[in-house]
């Protein structure tokens, strides 16, 4: 599977979530297709244990995100089964104690006492003991111990988390792994579609259409436009800044010697936003803003912009569209103010046209340049240039 394919991972979703809704739910189908056919172990037996280990850890998580829901709708359950099976793909032999973590990262987060019955948490604390019984107590401390690097505290913002969490990849290298699995996944689970709107339209070639051809007659897109839904454009852009700032952070905070899984998923996560970049861009020229002489104005606007390497640096709010992205839409640490934001971003086209565009430029700067990040974005946060 191309990790950062969205159709293969629809296929993904889909066939995780039809094992889920079985009459009765079959835990070893699931821990096969997050395996993807890899062994946990050469020996037999060791192998064996190691499988059994993996579905007492289902059998919790079925159990702990029964009550729980994705943004989008599905169940939320899909979201660590998922991860693991992106981050098993990125390895030639996927490892038991990366597995359990990137199953359990968010338990701490997610799963609270208040939201079960009294019975059924005593059930469940007493699942996740039992499995934890199976454990050496040296495996078990591990386990617990990269599960809080993975867990944001309250008090923590977005960046003092990453900055904490690559600062434990010194003692846990496969935390950072963990974690691009999970922005990953949470880069790709932004849609409910039947298939990925990019097939059969070339992004890059539009642009060129635009730009050079004066008889071009737009990107008509093939299908109405959908429904309203929980995951709007602005939010989009939103996900891909928090890509931006992951990858930027990890580039400045190389804690522990890059894997080839790291830079595996590093890469699935630059190429997966830069191609919702090029979704959001085609979407809103195709629906919301067609006029072709706006269209090219704003383009060009943007290439001078990007080409200046002004994309490449946190900026402040100044005389063109793009001065202040950042600090203005996207950085904001209160959440009712980030929200006011991003339906202001949403309502202002022209500006979500020319910010697909400098995120398409900006993952293609992960992708062209091993030392490429950022600049302004700091485990302090941002800082305007």
């Amino acid at each position: 599977m191309s990790a950062f394919d969205l159709t293969e991972f629809f296929k993904l979703s889909s066939v995780l979530n039809y094992n889920l809704s079985a009459a009765s739910l079959n835990r070893y189908n699931v821990l096969l297709y997050i395996l993807g056919g890899k062994r946990l172990d050469t020996d037999d037996r060791l192998e064996l244990e190691k499988k059994s280990l993996m579905m007492e850890a289902l059998g919790y998580l079925f159990s702990a995100y029964s009550h729980k829901r994705r943004r989008l709708g599905p169940m939320a359950v899909l979201h660590p089964l998922r991860a693991a099976a992106l981050m098993t793909r990125a390895h030639e032999a996927p490892n038991l104690d990366s597995l359990l973590t990137v199953l359990f990262h968010d338990i701490l987060e997610d799963v609270q006492s208040v939201d079960f019955e009294v019975q059924e948490w005593r059930d469940m604390e007493q699942r996740l003991f039992d499995m934890l019984a199976h454990m050496a107590p040296e495996e078990e401390s591990r386990l617990i111990q990269r599960l809080k690097c993975l867990t944001r505290t309250k008090s923590e913002s977005y960046y003092r988390y990453i900055g904490r969490m690559l600062e434990c990849s010194a003692a846990f290298p496969d935390v950072v792994e963990v974690k691009l699995a999970d922005r990953l996944d949470n880069t790709l689970d932004m849609r409910i579609d039947l298939e990925d709107p990019l097939v059969g339209i070339d992004c890059f070639q539009n642009i060129f259409q635009m730009l050079f051809v004066n008889n071009y007659p737009g990107y008509l897109p093939r299908n109405e436009h959908q429904p309203a839904s929980a995951m709007n454009g602005a939010r989009r852009l939103h996900q891909l800044y928090k890509s931006a700032v992951l990858l930027s952070l990890i580039r400045q905070l190389a804690f522990s010697v890059e894997t080839p899984a790291r830079r595996t998923l590093f890469n699935a996560v630059a190429e997966a936003s830069l191609k919702e970049a090029q979704r959001s861009f085609m979407h809103v020229l195709g629906y919301h803003f067609k006029d072709h002489r706006a269209q090219r104005e704003l383009i060009l606007d943007a290439m001078d912009y990007c080409f200046s390497g002004r994309s490449d640096l946190v900026t402040k709010p100044d005389e063109r569209m793009l001065d202040g992205l950042f600090a203005t839409y996207f950085a904001p640490t209160d959440g009712r103010v980030l929200k006011q934001q991003l339906a202001s971003l949403y309502q202002n086209k022209p500006l979500m046209i020319q910010a697909s565009l400098a995120f398409i430029v900006i993952f293609l700067g992960f992708l062209n340049d091993p030392r490429y990040f950022i600049r302004g974005i700091s485990i302090e946060g941002i800082e305007a240039a």
